[in-house]
């Protein structure tokens, strides 16, 4: 198995003997994935980045989790193993947690589905690390400096357990920065990639990503079955899907009988990648685009007086930091607004939201004020959370959340 010398490893982490506080062994005795840099009471001098942090309770002295420690973030100590039990962290303990993760996909994968996520980061006990299948090619994504001295490790059961033939390494920002590896985004770290442009079915719909420019590793898995639910009641349907990206529910919609389906999205590229994705798969609808600011748009087709069986709304996230929150509550409300005018009688409206600092009850809460204040009778006939492919294993891990409303 010939893997490339660029994901060799760069420095052999230490062990650290590591204390908390009160509330940060709390969180590790109830299995968080992080403990914060003012939660660490006592740990040794030299720690650096991927050393493994051993956890002892404060008063017992006894383990109660490992981690990993990384000196240039807040969460000081990401979190691979809470328990007491022991256990040594090495090649089999990564091997046998890839397996884990692999497991819990099976019966996604028993459906005529071969793009889905392996590795979910923290909620699958890998904080910081992202790996994505799309047919035989995957990605692995980056965003913490944690991994590199188990990088090798890692590739190489992520490649014995999906069967990947080419392995793509994608960095978050600032890795791509950082002078602790020799690595570039898009590396080719093991096979060959003989497109960057890879063509993988969801559901038996066919779609492709570009796994070395596209964003994230290149599609956006998490609305798989949401999709799959959109184009499930699209036959002889016109659709509106807002915020389209590359296309995912337009594509869906088109390959179950839409009459009709326009993509609106600020992106004229991604636009492009949106029928293209379509002409992978055979229909008889329209395929109409609209390329500019969605609030903006979508106000002038209700000036135009247009209106659609399915209207899709999946905006990016509103909330990055905590002071974005309240701003992205109003402009989920807007687009609620928005959203109802273009929605026909006896039409679905599907909202959604991917800003894990809106909870889903929030949103939810903000879809039926909004809703009830239009004066038309409509049913939440589905809300929806996480595909099987991303787990949820923490509070903070939650953040997509689809609502279904019908109007009568």
């Amino acid at each position: 198995m010939q893997f490339s010398n660029k994901i060799n490893s760069y420095y052999q982490p230490k062990r650290l003997a590591v204390k908390l506080n009160v509330k940060g062994e709390q969180f590790v005795v109830k299995g968080h994935p992080w403990v914060f840099s003012n939660n660490i009471v006592k740990i040794n001098n030299g720690a650096t980045t991927g050393d493994l942090a051993i956890i002892f309770s404060k008063n017992k002295n006894k383990v109660i989790g490992l981690g990993l420690y990384d000196p240039n973030s807040p969460i000081r100590i990401k979190m691979i193993h809470s328990s007491s039990e022991k256990i040594e962290i090495n090649a089999e303990f990564f091997e046998r947690k890839i397996k884990e993760a692999y497991t819990k996909r099976l019966s996604l994968l028993k459906t005529n589905t071969t793009g889905y996520r392996l590795l979910f980061g923290e909620n699958d006990g890998f904080p910081g690390l992202i790996a994505d299948v799309y047919n035989t090619v995957l990605v692995v994504k980056l965003y913490s400096e944690i991994w590199l001295p188990y990088l090798q490790t890692l590739i190489s059961s992520l490649q014995k357990t999906s069967k990947a033939k080419t392995i793509v390494i994608r960095l978050s920002r600032g890795l791509q920065q950082s002078k602790r590896h020799h690595l570039k985004d898009g590396d080719i770290v093991f096979g060959v990639l003989e497109n960057e442009i890879v063509e993988f079915v969801e559901h038996g719909v066919n779609f492709s990503a570009n796994v070395i420019k596209g964003h994230k590793t290149g599609y956006f898995l998490d609305h798989r079955a949401n999709r799959k639910q959109v184009g499930d009641w699209s036959l002889g349907k016109t659709v509106l899907d807002v915020f389209s990206y590359a296309g995912g529910f337009s594509v869906h919609a088109l390959s179950n009988g839409a009459d009709e389906v326009t993509s609106l999205d600020i992106s004229k590229q991604a636009l492009e990648i949106a029928l293209q994705n379509g002409k992978l798969n055979n229909y008889s609808g329209k395929h109409k685009t609209i390329a500019g600011d969605a609030f903006d748009e979508l106000s002038k087709l209700i000036n135009k007086g247009k209106t659609y069986d399915v209207v899709v709304i999946d905006p990016p996230s509103f909330a990055k930091q905590q002071s974005d929150i309240e701003l992205a509550k109003k402009k989920y409300g807007q687009l609620a607004a928005l959203g109802e005018k273009l929605t026909a009688n006896k039409g679905t409206l599907v909202l959604a939201s991917c800003s894990s600092r809106v909870t889903a009850q929030s949103f939810f809460d903000i879809n039926n004020r909004i809703l009830i204040n239009q004066n038309r009778k409509f049913s939440n006939i589905l809300q929806t959370y996480h595909d099987i492919d991303h787990p949820i294993n923490f509070p903070e891990g939650a953040y997509l959340k689809c609502g279904y409303y019908k109007f009568d």
